[in-house]
């Protein structure tokens, strides 16, 4: 396969924004382009945030009053600043990547990953049996997009029906320095992400048993053997994800 034709689309979090384990992937590959909405702080879910000034509900791209997406995560009383917070989620990164691509910004994308959940609630996990129910988006009663079943099953699903020739991976989240951390994130793995994901017919890249980021190396923190801070990987961790998860592509690819 030319993989120098193909282009590629990536969402995720503060492991994925900027050029970090997909720009190794983009590289690896000679990909044709790399086009990324990860923001970091994110989760998969709409949400709505309270503090004592009042509460905000997480917008739609494309509303017109939408006030933004902001990384930010230490406290705040802003509710400006709150709104950009309550917008950072998949559903609506999915919904920018979209209108990019038809505004002529970025091309179709030929594989799209996914690499969510790191900083996802285990209480905003949803039922997968229940958000996988009916086959249409539209007007499904079953899919919560406050909860991470439901968003994911949307998001997936929707970038599947806007682009039926591309082919979809959902990269499940690394280990970190945090045991108790790290027992949420495989919670997430075993009562969501596997579920919904398999049932949507993408696939799965098991970055947190199979990458080679283990929380044994790690220091919570600190810097550990990949983890520059017990949570975000410095360059050779972003190097080893990326080798993972091209080899993954590019042998699903065929």
């Amino acid at each position: 396969m030319d993989f120098s034709k193909l282009n590629f689309g990536i969402d995720g979090d503060s492991i994925t924004a900027g050029e970090q384990w997909s720009w190794h992937v983009y590289k690896n590959l000679g990909l044709a382009s790399h086009h990324n909405v990860a923001v970091g702080s994110s989760v998969w879910y709409k949400r709505t945030i309270t503090c004592s000034a009042g509460s905000v509900t997480t917008q739609d791209y494309n509303d017109p009053n939408f006030a933004g997406i902001s990384d930010g995560w230490e406290p705040t009383e802003d509710l400006n600043e709150l709104q950009k917070r309550a917008n950072n989620c998949a559903v609506v990164h999915i919904q920018r990547f979209i209108s990019e691509v038809k505004n002529g910004e970025a091309p179709i994308p030929d594989i799209f990953a996914f690499a969510m959940g790191t900083n996802d609630d285990i209480s905003c996990l949803g039922d997968a049996e229940t958000a996988l129910m009916g086959k249409s988006l539209d007007k499904n009663e079953n899919i919560n997009l406050f909860t991470e079943a439901g968003a994911m099953r949307w998001c997936i699903q929707r970038i599947m029906e806007e682009y039926p020739l591309a082919r979809v991976f959902v990269l499940t989240p690394i280990q970190t320095a945090t045991p108790q951390h790290n027992a949420k994130i495989e919670k997430q793995i075993s009562a969501v992400m596997l579920k919904i994901a398999g049932q949507m017919g993408a696939q799965v890249i098991d970055c947190f048993h199979n990458c080679g980021i283990c929380e044994k190396f790690e220091v919570i923190g600190g810097t550990g053997k990949y983890l520059r801070d017990g949570l975000h990987p410095d360059v050779p961790g972003q190097t080893l994800e990326g080798a993972y998860a091209t080899k993954e592509i590019r042998n699903n690819m065929f």
